[in-house]
């Protein structure tokens, strides 16, 4: 009761107004709206403000501009800022101050994007970092929001290393650095590198201070070219050449290493300012030859596969960095020169056999022809002097044909032992190359693994014959086939050729001879050894003419030397008469064989 005695009323209150209704008393309602609204903010529409987030949730942000209602902005206006909460200071656009909700619109994008061009121009006068959004990827690199305009963030200008991935970064905010502005087109362009450049610069200068040849550090594969690969050893570069990375053969680095991939490298060599940093990785294991099995030595049979192939031989590893060379001369008996890819391909599994080995040099020689015997050791037994083979024709030279009678067993047929009568200008003119030939051994040749073959041995000699058929003085009727200028040659019967000179060719008339006449010819020399026969035409009615002058003599002598006279008329006659060949019984015995023929 105490405390309500104390309690005294308000002695201006009015009742009468309360009685009707009015309960402000004697201040008006338009005196306490216009107190009202003088404790807000005067906003207008199109005005940017700085306004208080209240509240916030995944799709709207409240923000308080100290107006008579709050304003909501879409959160996607916000992505640039993944870092809002609720206190922080923002500006706003005011777009309408009452929509039809009675809302209060606003747009925190369009409040950036009226002052973005002044802000970005003074970040970059004050090398400022700012805050973007990268939107998306486009053409060399990413759309990136900054202060609500879309700048141009390079490729190369998003890390230090290269980027393989863009689209990682989409949707990503990150801090920037703008580095160029075009007034005239309004394009900005910025990167994220620049801010971490500085800080790596350091970090290079301290890992480059402290590097010294043979020393082994870690570092991370940062990218692979088909010629070696770019190691970060923490802010500098190293390479591994390819011929570093494996002891053995590498096609590509791929084979190695992965990107991304942790590896310990050491350092082989730089340049004086240390910009060029040259890495091994293959050294930090031992050299495969200094593995190598000690007891193995010349002779012994290794296995191993083709890895390089050229003309000359092939590259057979027979262990991880442990190559041996097979030239082509030792992949076949044969002479012939071929080139090693008709004998091996890449990747073709391989026994050879070890010619020399040189372990400190680290080199060796194979061989696969070793494998199987020498032909040329029991030459003598398997093609002995005399006998009969067929061999294939390999080559042609001036003198002769070389023919292989099996692999690694060559002859020759010297080009006067082709044919016993047919006169051989050149090899082609007889046989070619590729075909079947039966040969005679005439000769071994060991020690330069070459036989003496021949063709005409394989018939008998035609000439024995002939040497009884074209006798000196007798006389055949032979065919010109070719006129030179040192004579012509005369194709006689049974495939035999003469040669008779330009004097021998005078005709009864005086005219010479021509080529495809038929004339009646004397052999007036016959050299069996030489295989040459020389014929006249003239000589024929020389000898006449000198038979008919002598015989007019003799007609003047006297009666008693009649019948000496008539034997010495059947002497000059005699040898002039044509022999009749087929009467010859050597010659029907020839004619038959070379027509079975």
């Amino acid at each position: 009761m105490e405390n309500l005695k104390n309690i005294q009323p308000i002695e201006d209150f009015n009742w009468d107004a309360l009685e009707k209704g009015d309960s402000y008393g004697e201040v008006s309602k338009d005196d306490l709206v216009k107190t009202y609204d003088e404790t807000l903010n005067t906003v207008k529409d199109k005005e940017v403000v700085m306004g208080t987030v209240t509240a916030m949730n995944k799709r709207e942000v409240v923000v308080n501009i100290g107006f008579k209602s709050d304003g909501v902005v879409s959160m996607a206006e916000f992505r640039y800022n993944p870092d809002l909460k609720i206190g922080d200071e923002v500006e706003v656009y005011i777009e309408n101050q009452e929509d039809k909700k009675g809302q209060l619109i606003l747009s925190h994008k369009k409040a950036r994007a009226t002052r973005s061009w002044d802000r970005v121009n003074e970040a970059l006068e004050k090398d400022e970092i700012i805050k973007g959004y990268i939107k998306c990827r486009t053409k060399g690199g990413m759309i990136v929001d900054v202060f609500g305009i879309e700048a141009f963030l390079p490729g190369s200008q998003i890390d230090v290393k290269p980027i393989r991935d863009y689209d990682v970064f989409v949707g990503k905010t990150m801090e920037f650095k703008i580095v160029k502005i075009n007034q005239e087109f309004k394009n900005v362009v910025v990167s994220h590198k620049a801010l971490i450049e500085a800080e790596l610069e350091q970090q290079k200068k301290d890992i480059i201070s402290k590097l010294e040849k043979g020393q082994v550090l870690e570092g991370t594969v940062k990218n692979i070219t088909s010629y070696g690969v770019f190691i970060d050893l923490g802010g500098v570069d190293g390479l591994i050449h390819i011929t570093d990375l494996s002891w053995g053969r590498v096609s590509h680095p791929e084979e190695i290493v992965q990107l991304d991939q942790k590896i310990n490298v050491v350092i082989l060599d730089f340049d004086d300012e240390k910009k060029r940093i040259a890495l091994g990785l293959k050294q930090l294991t031992p050299h495969p030859w200094d593995a190598l099995d000690p007891n193995l030595k010349v002779g012994d049979k290794v296995k191993g596969k083709v890895v390089v192939m050229a003309d000359y031989g092939a590259f057979i590893e027979i262990a991880p960095g442990v190559e041996g060379l097979i030239h082509v001369s030792e992949m076949s008996w044969t002479q012939h020169l071929r080139s090693a890819q008709d004998f091996m391909k890449v990747g073709d599994e391989i026994e050879a056999v070890i010619l020399t080995l040189d372990r400190d040099e680290r080199k060796m020689s194979l061989g696969i022809k070793q494998l199987k015997a020498d032909p040329w050791e029991d030459i003598e037994s398997r093609f002995p002097v005399g006998s009969r083979h067929m061999a294939k024709v390999r080559n042609f030279t001036n003198f002769g044909v070389f023919v292989e009678i099996e692999e690694g067993v060559d002859g020759l047929i010297h080009i006067s032992d082709l044919s016993w009568t047919k006169k051989i200008k050149h090899p082609s003119e007889f046989t070619q190359i590729g075909a079947e030939i039966e040969v005679q051994v005439l000769e071994i040749d060991k020690e330069n693994r070459r036989l003496s073959l021949g063709h005409k041995q394989l018939e008998e000699n035609p000439w024995d014959v002939f040497e009884t058929i074209f006798t000196v003085g007798s006389i055949h009727e032979g065919t010109i086939i070719e006129v030179l200028d040192k004579g012509a040659v005369i194709s006689l019967p049974y495939g035999v050729e003469g040669f008779a000179t330009p004097k021998h060719l005078v005709k009864e008339d005086g005219s010479q001879a021509a080529v495809d006449e038929k004339l009646q010819f004397k052999v007036i020399e016959f050299n069996k050894e030489a295989k040459r026969i020389i014929l006249s035409h003239s000589r024929i009615f020389e000898d006449e003419q000198k038979g008919a002058k002598k015989e007019t003599g003799e007609k003047k002598s006297s009666s008693k030397r009649g019948g000496k006279k008539e034997e010495e008329s059947a002497m000059v006659t005699g040898p002039v008469e044509k022999t009749t060949l087929g009467d010859i019984e050597e010659l029907a015995a020839l004619k038959e064989k070379l027509a079975g023929k």
